[in-house]
């Protein structure tokens, strides 16, 4: 049975799917579909707006049309759900796929070194283990524990031409999209390694662009949740030149 109501409404032509509004929404009821931010369901829909302020673009606003009654009972099942995909299972794929096979990397040696033909010999790699997809992560996973921890938006790397030895070196890495991929699982998978891996400190990299503004609020709101007090920076690089443009210490 329908009501009139008060519930949020989102222009899909304005919202670029930063996914601030995700984030900022304590039902669950955002969520990042096809690039863009919809409501999922009505009845998780509480009509009051918290997320409005979190939009960058004015993509959001209060609506009083017919919808189905908020229901709190199905929006603590429904984050229940959310938070049963912080930790996916490992599973190799029937192929023999090894990307989601843990591991860790020790620096290559001096006779390595001297081996690889001569056009790659500079180009070292500063990667300690594998995978390095947020998703794909375990919070326990060995090469997180004690680490400083570097999450990274994945459009960084082809931007920042010296991001191994500037930023990798001596870090693990999480790297991910805000826009394509599930804000409120980034902040339950966060929280779970804040809590559990014992981490020296927190560097977010990402560019200067609307869509990946979610991504430093995802980690602190998974930083909130933990209860944990580390260390948090953010950086944020340009489009054109590759360059730092500004660096936050929290």
């Amino acid at each position: 049975m329908k009501v009139m109501r008060k519930i949020i409404e989102i222009d899909e032509e304005l919202c670029d799917g930063c996914g601030n509004c995700v984030t900022a929404c304590e039902e669950g009821a955002i969520q990042i579909i096809d690039g863009v931010a919809r409501v999922v369901n009505d009845v998780f829909c509480d009509g009051l707006g918290a997320c409005i302020g979190d939009c960058p673009l004015d993509a959001l606003k209060i609506v009083e049309r017919e919808a189905a009654p908020f229901d709190e009972e199905s929006v603590q099942k429904h984050l229940q759900q959310l938070k049963g995909v912080e930790a996916p299972k490992e599973e190799t794929l029937a192929c023999g796929c090894p990307s989601t096979r843990m591991q860790s990397f020790v620096p290559m040696g001096t006779c390595e070194q001297a081996n690889r033909p001569a056009t790659i010999q500079s180009q070292k790699s500063a990667l300690t283990h594998w995978p390095i997809q947020i998703n794909l992560v375990p919070p326990t996973a060995p090469f997180l524990k004690g680490s400083d921890l570097l999450v990274v938006a994945d459009c960084v790397p082809a931007a920042y031409p010296n991001f191994h030895q500037d930023f990798l070196k001596e870090k693990t890495i999480m790297m991910g999209c805000p826009k394509f991929d599930d804000g409120q699982a980034y902040v339950e998978k966060f929280a779970a390694v804040f809590k559990t891996a014992g981490l020296k400190s927190i560097t977010v990299v990402i560019m200067e662009v609307p869509c990946c503004s979610g991504l430093p609020m995802i980690v602190k709101k998974g930083l909130e949740l933990s209860g944990m007090n580390i260390p948090l920076e953010e950086v944020i690089i340009s489009i054109r030149e590759g360059q730092v443009l500004q660096r936050l210490k929290n």
